[in-house]
């Protein structure tokens, strides 16, 4: 892991990206998207983290956050660890047709690092980028919202419903967040 990529200043606002391990198609079920969405908002209710911006992609998530009590990487390493073994627990108890392909990888990357027990969903990496300027901001705010587009998911960013987009254009999504004023930046 990279020391340029880690979250330095527990009270800043970050970029952050949650990868699938080996880039897994995982967020395919909406058992599991409802999973993000709402240990994410569990999050914002009870642990004081301030969503400004996200999109959960079918292996990744992208976020900009800030946590109100000063331990971002607490509340990421917990939404972490909690979001794997609810997963888990929906791969091994529902009719998952991919479980015999996803327990396996799953397996064999806690395989890899000592601090694993059974399984690892998430890769140790948040990718935290700082967001240290207005410009900076809204330039990532466009990239998360356009992610869908780009992947030919929908044709407007705010189609997506497990995109911070929606929220941004008048609509309501399933993740509570706090707007940013784009034309203020």
């Amino acid at each position: 892991m990279g020391h340029a990529y880690k979250i330095h200043k527990q009270d800043g606002v970050y970029f952050l990206t949650l990868t699938i391990v080996d880039w897994v198609d995982l967020f395919t079920r909406s058992s599991y998207k409802e999973i993000i969405t709402n240990s994410l908002n569990y999050c914002v209710e009870e642990k004081g983290m301030e969503i400004y911006a996200y999109v959960l992609m079918t292996n990744h998530l992208h976020i900009i956050a800030a946590a109100k009590n000063n331990n971002l990487s607490d509340i990421i390493r917990d939404f972490k660890r909690y979001t794997s073994q609810k997963i888990i627990e929906q791969i091994s108890s529902n009719r998952e047709s991919r479980r015999n392909w996803l327990l396996p990888i799953f397996r064999s990357a806690a395989s890899k690092h000592k601090r694993n027990t059974c399984y690892q969903i998430w890769t140790h990496d948040n990718h935290a980028e700082e967001v240290y300027s207005p410009a900076f901001t809204k330039s990532k705010i466009n990239y998360i919202h356009k992610n869908p587009v780009k992947a030919g998911m929908v044709g407007r960013p705010e189609e997506y419903l497990f995109s911070s987009a929606r929220d941004y254009a008048g609509d309501q999504g399933p993740v509570k967040i706090l707007k940013i004023e784009l034309q203020l930046l």
